[in-house]
């Protein structure tokens, strides 16, 4: 079969819809976006007057989506916050239970859901449309984020904004490039099979 042929078969895909199709596979991924998220979440740097450190967390919450897709996406970071509830200690620098930080987490599952809806779209085939996925996958989290940690803490909503969205903001950025170059090279190689 031709690759142009081959690629409108491929629009309601995702990167992992690529590989044979079986529950095992399905089993694997989940358990693997977990893993990676946990592993992801021990890249942390403390930030000054926050109690929210800058994580790998997030963009491997947004990659899990993308790659993997809506439901194996929510079901990878449902699993991660039930374990880490349960006592795993893969949250954030080595924790683990509810945290004020942990409406981070919840927006996650949610994020990683929407961005993996949007994936099956297509919006990680190109680099614009990956940029707009990652933004809305990180407004999601920040929009319930922020709120669970003033909840938390009893911060007023600007200080919560200042110590739990405006430090991460240059980062996000650099994340979303990464993510822009990453997953529609990984298309133009699997499209090239």
């Amino acid at each position: 079969m031709s690759t142009a042929a081959a690629t409108p078969a491929r629009t309601r895909q995702v990167l992992a819809d690529l590989l044979p199709a079986s529950r095992v596979r399905d089993a694997a991924l989940v358990l693997g976006g977990a893993a990676l998220t946990g592993l992801a979440a021990q890249i942390a740097v403390p930030v000054p007057g926050s109690p929210v450190p800058v994580t790998g967390q997030t963009f491997a919450a947004l990659l899990v989506g993308t790659a993997l897709g809506a439901g194996r996406g929510f079901l990878s970071l449902a699993l991660y916050a039930v374990a880490g509830l349960a006592g795993m200690p893969w949250f954030a620098q080595g924790t683990s239970g509810v945290a004020p930080s942990f409406g981070y987490i919840l927006g996650m599952i949610l994020a990683s859901t929407v961005v993996g809806a949007l994936a099956r779209r297509g919006a990680d085939r190109s680099m614009l449309r990956m940029a707009g996925t990652m933004l809305v996958g990180e407004a999601i989290i920040y929009a319930v984020g922020v709120p669970y940690l003033a909840l938390a803490t009893g911060m007023s909503a600007a200080a919560a904004i200042a110590a739990g969205l405006t430090p991460f903001l240059i980062g996000d950025a650099l994340k979303a490039a990464l993510a822009m170059g990453a997953l529609p090279t990984a298309w133009k190689f699997a499209d090239k099979r």
